[in-house]
């Protein structure tokens, strides 16, 4: 985890910052913070003459888009140096210790980080405020795109990161990809609980058998397995997150299909829209 892709849209992603260095800080690794500005916009105005895409308004957005990514880099430079980062670039990327970068890419976002983040070792976004954003598509695209894991940030500040894990385990191919992506971390954690949930899991292994491997690795792990009693998976992760004071969550992303999710639910989606603490996600 020693390259941490990390996108900083505007100037309100802070908390995508802080959970970046946390991370960079446990790893000794370097926050290379991308910035993606979009030069097509399908904007079209009706009129006698039919459709047409005005100038103007176009000029108005790439404007917006310019002023975005300029309250971006501000807040990313003022935030690293507040923190006694290091901001270098490209070049000196083998500078040992905590490093910060600034990246500016053409395109929009979500396609961008899909693509791009196939080279690094971790990509951080924000958790999405609502559905069906821009937020949302960067998430998605990481996750279906680079084949790299994925840190979502919560909107609220943490002290901590990887100290005390849940691990949401349902058995499946996902969230075992996960668990190995995640090993980093769960191999500095004070304590790590594996969690499965009645009416959750896919044929596979029980969390007492993962639990069982990773003591292996010399990992403090326990496995346990939770009664539903009316909750749904992702309410049940989340609650017992909470329970433990966790500071991370390790969960496979779309054990079910993202549209069979989008309209029935599923832990993936609650797990998106409620989190509290970082979560590791992969699929």
């Amino acid at each position: 985890m020693r390259t941490l892709l990390t996108v900083v849209g505007d100037g309100t992603a802070t908390p995508v910052l802080e959970t970046a260095l946390l991370a960079a800080r446990k790893f000794d690794g370097r926050v290379i913070g991308l910035n993606a500005l979009t030069t097509e916009y399908a904007v079209v105005f009706g009129g006698e003459m039919g459709f047409s895409v005005s100038s103007e308004v176009d000029r108005t957005l790439e404007r917006e888009g310019h002023e975005r990514r300029l309250a971006a880099r501000e807040l990313f430079e003022s935030f690293m140096r507040a923190h006694d980062v290091q901001i270098t670039t490209e070049e000196t990327a083998q500078a040992q210790g905590v490093r910060a970068e600034w990246r500016e890419e053409s395109g929009r976002q979500n396609a961008v980080v899909g693509a791009l983040g196939r080279v690094f070792d971790l990509i951080i976004v924000e958790r999405p405020a609502k559905l069906a954003s821009l937020a949302e598509a960067t998430l998605e695209d990481a996750l279906f795109e680079s084949g790299r894991p994925v840190l979502m940030a919560p909107p609220n500040a943490h002290s901590g990161i990887g100290e005390r894990v849940l691990v949401a385990w349902n058995g499946s191919t996902e969230t075992a990809r996960t668990v190995a992506f995640a090993m980093p971390f769960l191999e500095r954690a004070a304590s790590v609980q594996v969690v499965s949930v009645e009416g959750g899991m896919t044929p596979g292994p029980s969390a007492e058998d993962l639990a069982l491997n990773l003591t292996r690795h010399g990992i403090p792990a326990i496995g346990r397995h939770v009664v539903a009693k009316g909750r749904t998976p992702g309410q049940i992760y989340c609650d017992e997150a909470q329970a433990i004071g966790a500071d991370l969550m390790v969960k496979g992303a779309y054990t079910q299909s993202r549209l069979r999710q989008m309209i029935f639910g599923g832990a993936t989606r609650h797990i998106i829209m409620e989190a509290t603490m970082p979560v590791i996600l992969a699929h």
